[in-house]
């Protein structure tokens, strides 16, 4: 079995999963959530140190268009989220940016964040109810999932794609 831990940064707060996988698919959700920045550094540190886990980032592409701070503090924790994985698990981080997601999961590089939450839906949940999250009675596989964590998730999952099945993107 191995683990990935996946993360879609923020300027102040990042969503994040941690998945594993047995090399054919991925199996489970281990944990998901999503927190300030200034929390998530030393769960990267402790969940990556001496584990092994596999380490996915989205990374910020540049399309010619004017951003805002936002962009730029969401670089910087990038950066710091990157140090923190290298120096924890002694191999580099993986970089994963948007445009690699919706061709992985969707096909398509029009596609929305709706058509990327449908494509992990249908393929780890479906015909589950309300998403693939089910009840707090019966789990489902995205059980205490939102906005953010279905972000992460689309890294882990391309990720694992590209990495660790070869799929070309």
């Amino acid at each position: 079995m191995g683990t990935i831990l996946a993360i879609d940064p923020g300027n102040t707060k990042s969503g994040y999963v941690i998945v594993e996988h047995d090399g054919e698919e991925i199996r489970r959700v281990l944990d998901a959530g999503k927190i300030e920045n200034n929390v998530l550094l030393p769960l990267i540190a402790q969940k990556v140190y001496g584990n092994g886990y596999d380490v996915a980032i989205e990374m910020i592409a540049g399309m010619g268009m004017t951003v805002g701070q936002e962009v730029f503090d969401t670089c910087v924790w990038i950066g710091r989220f990157w140090e923190i994985a290298l120096r924890s698990g002694g191999y580099e981080p993986k970089r994963i940016y948007r445009r690699e997601e919706k061709l992985d999961l969707c096909g398509s590089l029009s596609a929305k964040d709706a058509n990327i939450r449908q494509a992990l839906v249908d393929r780890y949940a479906p015909g589950q109810p309300n998403f693939g999250k089910g009840t707090k009675k019966n789990p489902g596989f995205f059980y205490g999932f939102s906005a953010d964590m279905w972000a992460a998730m689309a890294v882990a999952v391309t990720y694992f794609d590209k990495y660790i099945k070869w799929v070309k993107l």
